[in-house]
């Protein structure tokens, strides 16, 4: 499933008279009428190209839910499952929160050439945004592989937020921000399903600590 792009549409061509079409010699007229067509488009053009710096920025999104295998052309993202935690343990280092953690798992594989991931964004139900957790060892995370060409690739990513944001809880997959300098950058939007009682469900039974480490 794909969002809509934002770019301005142009406006549709007239259609051409069909009396005229009929005519004989009419040849000098339909130039005309060909004539005003490209002119016509080309003001569309024109009024299309004055957008505003947030307007060039703004990303094209592309949405799904968990489980979904979301292609947004040059990556794309499936999101796996989740869970909540009150720690995370490392390799380096065991930490723990008064509000959650939410690991997502998720995997990605790229279109054309390698990239990594950046870390995604959790987008709440009333506008909030939380920035994946800094708190747990980035190496842990899957920002931190290469995507590859056709190839799939699993990891995860970590946020520590407040129980009451989870419902209607949506994650943002972006590439990092170095690479997104042109206009319309792409981004994968999953929404995780989660009602009411399902947040108030996995907020309420949280492991103890989720370890990172491989056994």
């Amino acid at each position: 499933m794909t969002a809509t792009d934002p770019r301005p549409s142009g406006a549709p061509a007239p259609r051409r008279s069909r009396r005229a079409a009929r005519r004989r010699g009419s040849g000098s007229r339909l130039l005309g009428v060909a004539a005003g067509l490209l002119l016509l488009s080309a003001a569309v053009g024109v009024q299309s190209i004055r957008l505003t710096p947030e307007e060039l920025s703004a990303p094209i999104t592309y949405v799904g839910a968990k489980g979904d295998t979301v292609d947004a052309k040059r990556f794309t993202v499936r999101l796996n499952s989740f869970t909540a935690a009150k720690a995370v343990k490392t390799h380096t280092k065991t930490v723990s929160t008064d509000n959650l953690f939410l690991i997502v798992d998720a995997s990605a594989k790229s279109s054309l050439k390698p990239y990594h991931l950046g870390q995604p964004v959790l987008l709440t139900a009333d506008g909030k945004r939380f920035d994946a957790t800094d708190r747990v060892d980035q190496s842990a995370t899957l920002a931190t592989k290469w995507i590859q060409p056709d190839i799939w690739a699993g990891g995860r990513f970590f946020f520590e937020v407040p129980a009451a944001v989870l419902p209607e809880a949506r994650v943002i997959f972006r590439l990092p921000p170095e690479l997104l300098v042109e206009q319309y950058p792409p981004e994968v939007e999953v929404d995780l399903g989660l009602t009411e009682e399902g947040a108030r469900k996995l907020a309420a039974t949280p492991q103890d600590v989720y370890s990172t480490v491989e056994k």
